[in-house]
């Protein structure tokens, strides 16, 4: 059972995941289709901010399924959340362009983000708390990172699909409707995803709280702020850096490559995938040694390792080299895997598994909807504003002093092997 819940959690971040990221390097292609003009920027700049859009509903999303989550049980609201993705997914490959319906093209577009956002909110959350549920406590952090690396495969899944379709097909052919069919794939993962989790059962901590709470008037969202107010700030400004830090990596640096460092698409997609894959390996082994170092110490040697690397790393991206913009991605994937081996576990250990559903979701989600998802637009408009490829560097360098700071001067606390 245990196997069986680390590998439906981790189809699960997969296809989320996948839906997601799949947005981001694909929004050159969708700026073309849904933001077209004579400013590729300015079109990029539309095409970042519908990808934010789906970051600001999903702390709302996190409200609704993470208590939902806490009342009815983790795996009823994975079948929701994970089914949800897989449909706006595919939809947004069936959508008219704006050639064809002008500017109900744009808008279908936010709609299908916002269902994606929403139902994120529950399942970037709920697959992770399920799994932590599962785990042994002495291996919290390998197993939970083993999950959140999942996140990184669906970047080198997609990037490779891409890039099988653009040798298979003319340059037309997949401009005019071959960028469709990864979009389309969404729906099959889902269903395959929804198979290995129906092959899964609530875990024996969960079934004796909700045993206990049922006879009574239990509010989650109320004793969440009741009870985890400070415990839920805390995780918000732990997980703002790795939000920053991962979307910078998956939803913005495919088409950085091409538009700031000048690379072609194939070589923005094979650089990605290289770094995507490093993330997939690096991480578990950054959870291995959060569990026997603790996840403080991950989290201090992280942020500071980010300061320092930001800005090197963003040079060797925008260089126009392809080797050195894999180095580049290489060497931010480093520190933002040393950062996780602490933060991925620490955002559900601090949490009691009575409320810990919906605890973690209104924080994490209010991070990631603060500062990962508007991470690309942030990006992308201090390029703009700037001329400096290397200014969004400057953003996340800034980031990581300011948590560094809080973990070292605030009560932050040691999670490591806490039994709730």
């Amino acid at each position: 059972m245990q196997k069986r819940v680390l590998l439906g959690g981790s189809v699960g971040q997969f296809i989320e995941f996948y839906d997601f990221t799949l947005y981001g390097i694909s929004a050159v292609i969708l700026t073309q289709h849904f933001f077209p003009g004579k400013d590729i920027a300015l079109g990029l700049l539309a095409t970042f901010a519908t990808y934010g859009v789906a970051f600001l509903v999903r702390p709302l999303g996190g409200l609704f399924f993470g208590q939902l989550g806490d009342k009815v049980g983790r795996r009823k609201v994975l079948y929701i959340t994970l089914l949800s993705i897989g449909i706006a997914t595919a939809l947004i490959g069936v959508l008219p362009t704006f050639e064809t319906v002008g500017m109900l093209a744009p808008v279908l577009l936010v709609l299908c983000r916002l269902v994606q956002g929403f139902s994120a909110g529950g399942e970037a959350v709920g697959a992770p708390a399920f799994v932590f549920e599962h785990a042994p406590v002495n291996r919290r952090g390998f197993w939970l990172n083993i999950t959140l690396a999942s996140t990184a495969l669906p970047s080198v899944f997609s990037g490779g699909l891409i890039i099988l379709l653009s040798r298979l097909m003319s340059e037309a052919d997949y401009s005019a409707w071959g960028w469709r069919i990864p979009f389309l794939i969404a729906l099959p993962l889902a269903f395959f995803g929804l198979w290995i989790r129906s092959r899964t059962e609530e875990s024996e901590a969960f079934k004796e709280i909700l045993a206990k709470e049922k006879a009574k008037e239990f509010s989650p969202i109320k004793e969440a702020f009741r009870v985890n107010g400070t415990r839920m700030l805390q995780v918000i400004f732990v997980m703002a850096l790795t939000a920053m830090g991962f979307y910078f990596l998956s939803g913005y640096f495919v088409s950085f490559v091409q538009t700031a460092g000048h690379l072609s698409r194939e070589q923005s997609l094979f650089a990605n995938a290289g770094a995507m894959l490093a993330y997939f390996i690096l991480l578990p082994i950054g959870g291995i040694i959060g569990d026997r170092v603790g996840r403080k110490p991950m989290l201090i040697a992280g942020s500071a390792a980010i300061a320092l690397l930001a800005i090197p790393c963003f040079a060797l991206v925008t260089s126009g080299n392809f080797g050195l913009a894999f180095l580049g991605q290489l060497l931010f994937v480093v520190p933002l895997c040393i950062y996780g081996g602490g933060c991925y576990t620490f955002f559900v250990e601090i949490f009691t598994t009575k409320t810990r559903f919906t605890s973690a979701a209104i924080s994490y989600n209010a991070a990631y909807a603060l500062f990962g998802g508007t991470a690309p637009f942030v990006g992308q408009g201090l390029v703009t504003a700037t001329g400096s490829a290397i200014a969004p560097g400057f953003y996340i360098l800034g980031a990581a002093v300011i948590v560094f700071l809080l973990l070292v001067f605030t009560k932050v606390p040691e999670t490591h092997r806490v039994i709730h």
